[in-house]
Parts: structure tokens; sequence; C-alpha cells
């Protein structure tokens, strides 16, 4: 990702048409979402609404109504009588988002270390090796979604839905940060600190468990704060 604030062409999108699931506005604030957090639309960069409008075509009010909501998620800014633009990534937010996580999922695994269904460590041995196999591919969306479910197999084993819940709302600030981050070398370091969690699961030692799930966390914000200082114009808060 470069340094400098590009304008958006819009050329990635294409007709809604009628087939897909949800409602018009849920389609076309998925869109936005995944074109913001694949840096299709750059923070900083102004919205034209009229040409997401012909791009994807549709009318002016659902475009508005996507754009309100992904609004409440701190992706976009609307800014009265001048128009919108996508949020640049704030520092601050990620930390809190991180703190979340972090006291959260390393409790989880403290408790998992101690009593777990059977079917736990085959289910998380079999997400590593398919990890490993998308690592070695250098299939990057597909790594991402396995590292996504591998957390989401640890919460579903805890059984703790508001637990889930709060997880998942602190995460989903955080797709773009790992998007930027995403490389062979972090992908890497990734696999191996999921398997010191597996490991001390099956080790059933709780506190070896939650501290590495605590560095694993930790490391983000390290290679994030690197980052930033590379690239400061993605960022609000340096």
């Amino acid at each position: 990702m470069p340094d400098a604030v590009v304008k958006a062409s819009y050329d990635f999108l294409e007709p809604l048409g009628l087939s897909g699931r949800g409602g018009t506005t849920e389609r076309v604030q998925s869109i936005l979402r995944e074109a913001i957090i694949s840096f299709e639309l750059p923070p900083g960069g102004d919205i034209d609404k009229l040409a997401i409008c012909e791009k994807l075509g549709v009318s002016r009010f659902p475009v508005s109504e996507a754009l309100a909501r992904l609004q409440s998620e701190g992706l976009v800014e609307i800014l009265p009588q001048r128009g919108t633009r996508v949020s640049r990534i704030r520092l601050t937010d990620v930390r809190q988002s991180m703190f979340i996580r972090s006291a959260l999922e390393a409790q989880a695994v403290r408790t998992l270390a101690s009593s777990h269904d059977e079917s736990l460590l085959p289910t998380l041995e079999r997400n590593l090796r398919y990890q490993r196999a998308a690592e070695a591919a250098g299939d990057r969306r597909g790594f991402h979604l396995l590292d996504l479910e591998f957390h989401l197999i640890l919460l579903d084993a805890l059984g703790y839905s508001r637990v889930k819940a709060a997880v998942e709302a602190a995460r989903a600030n955080l797709d773009r940060v790992r998007r930027l981050l995403s490389s062979p070398r972090h992908h890497a370091l990734t696999v191996d600190d999921h398997e010191k969690i597996v490991a001390a699961l099956a080790a059933g030692e709780a506190e070896a468990a939650g501290r590495a799930m605590e560095e694993h966390l930790d490391f983000v914000i390290t290679e994030l704060v690197a980052f930033a200082a590379e690239n400061p114009t993605l960022f609000e808060d340096l």
C-alpha cells in the first residue's frame, strides 16, 4: 500500500444486478466495506456517491444508508456540507480493540486448557494444517479466513455467546489492519503463535495458553506501530 492517498476510480465496482443475498442496502454496504478493507477505497479518500450509484446501478438511498452504517463501524466519515470520505485508521481505536481481544481471548484459552470438549484439539489441528497449506501456497485470502476460523473455534468451544459477540465487535475494527500486515513473514509467525496456543491447550497448561494468546495479539500492535511510522498518511493519530 503506497503512502500517498489516491483517489478511487471505482473501476472495481460492477452492477449489483437482481440476484444475491440480502436487500439492496445490505449488499451495497458489504461491497463498500470490502472495498474499504481491501484499500480499493483508500483511507482519507473522498467518496463519490453519484459514481457509486452509477457503477452499481442503484439509487442514492441505499448508497447513503450503507455509508451511514459504515460510519457507525468507524470506516467512513460523513461531513455535513462537505461530503463523505473513508476514515483513516485510528491507532487509539486499534489499541482498544486489541485490549478487549487480549483480555477475553487469553482468558478463554486459560479456561479451555482446564476443560474442553474432546473434539477441540482435532479441530484446531486440522485448521493449523490448512493454515500451513495456505501459507505455502501464498493464498492470502484463504489464510485470512483460516486465521479468523482458528479464533472462532476457540470462542465457540468456550460457549459464552456474550464473550464471542464482544470479541467479534472488537475484531471488526481490525480488518483493515490485518490486510495491511498481510505478508509471508506475518503468516509464518501467526501460524507459529497458533501452534504454541494449541500445544499449551493440549498440555493443559492454562497460564502458558493465556500467555501465548497475549503475545500473539500484542505482536499485531508492535507490527502496526512500525508500519504506521512508515505510512503516516493512512493513520489519524500518530
